[in-house]
């Protein structure tokens, strides 16, 4: 984090990688404080602005450090014109039934931020719920289905995570079934149970 910091992550970027742009670079967690914060949305911009980056956006922010962040970018469009202070094209949390962040996601969709859902089958922890039970044998597929189909009836972007050829055909195996508005709303749980970490709570 911090404004040379990321002008050198960018760079090391694309020495390891020998691309000529990158389509989405996102900052990873909002650790390291307000002026750290500032900084890497500045050298991402810069990079933006510069053609190398198409899209820049946060992951794991909590809902301050979004609201933090776009005063910063209208601060940025007051000194330099309109839409000169960058974009939050995506934002990614952990997300899915048990982990739902309505405030988060709310904030989101009012601004157009695309949501990208990591962990949306709970590292498998989650598999043997009652409340998926019924569903895996009313439609007759996996609890990770089960769970990615509503990552996408959700409007999310989910991101399951496999090595195995037959898992990741099964994660893609999601289109041909439909949860019910009625099972959607059995599937939210209200819980707030997070599998990997949080810097979403990080007041630093």
């Amino acid at each position: 984090m911090g404004y040379e910091a990321t002008k050198s992550s960018i760079t090391s970027s694309f020495s390891q990688t020998g691309l000529d742009y990158i389509d989405l670079y996102l900052i990873h967690a909002p650790y390291g404080g307000k002026e750290a914060r500032r900084g890497t949305w500045l050298a991402l911009l810069e990079a933006q602005q510069a053609g190398r980056i198409r899209s820049i956006g946060v992951s794991n922010y909590g809902l301050h450090h979004l609201d933090e962040l776009e005063s910063y970018i209208h601060e940025l469009e007051a000194q330099h014109g309109k839409g000169k202070g960058g974009e939050i094209s995506v934002g990614q949390w952990e997300l899915h039934p048990w982990l739902a962040r309505p405030d988060i996601v709310g904030w989101c969709r009012e601004r157009g931020v695309v949501i990208e859902a990591y962990c949306p089958i709970v590292r498998g922890q989650r598999f043997e719920e009652p409340v998926l039970k019924g569903l895996r044998e009313k439609y007759g597929k996996t609890a990770a289905q089960i769970l990615l189909r509503w990552s996408l009836q959700k409007g999310f972007v989910p991101l399951p995570k496999s090595v195995t050829p037959s898992r990741i055909e099964e994660n893609a195996d999601i289109f041909d079934f439909r949860l019910t508005d009625e099972e959607m709303k059995v599937l939210e749980t209200g819980e707030y149970a997070p599998c990997s970490w949080d810097p979403t709570t990080s007041n630093d």
